[in-house]
């Protein structure tokens, strides 16, 4: 099981959500090839419903502790109720760290 899909499973287990991606954005960074450790999360859970961002994030925070602890160094979240969720969430900007911010 990839990394990406533990976070998955993880999230499922813990918001029952109406919709969910989980993409690991980890070859657009300064990494080594193979890497998992940037992750991009769009989650659309009835438990987010009257609930503020910062809270959200730390739910979802809550939920993934051992990953965080682990193999995570960067975690995009975008969390919707199901009244808010448009069909789309925002793309993740290029990275510009390390070297790939250099010229």
């Amino acid at each position: 099981m990839s990394q990406a899909e533990q976070i998955e499973e993880k999230l499922v287990a813990a918001f029952a959500p109406q919709h969910i991606e989980v993409q690991c954005e980890s070859h657009m960074h300064n990494v080594p090839a193979g890497s998992e450790m940037h992750f991009r999360v769009v989650l659309v859970s009835e438990t987010f419903a009257g609930v503020r961002k910062v809270k959200r994030h730390q739910l979802v925070y809550a939920a993934l502790a051992a990953e965080m602890e682990t193999f995570v160094h960067a975690l995009a979240l975008h969390l919707y109720s199901p009244e808010e969720w448009g069909g789309e969430a925002p793309l993740s900007p290029q990275c510009l760290g390390g070297e790939k911010g250099q010229k």
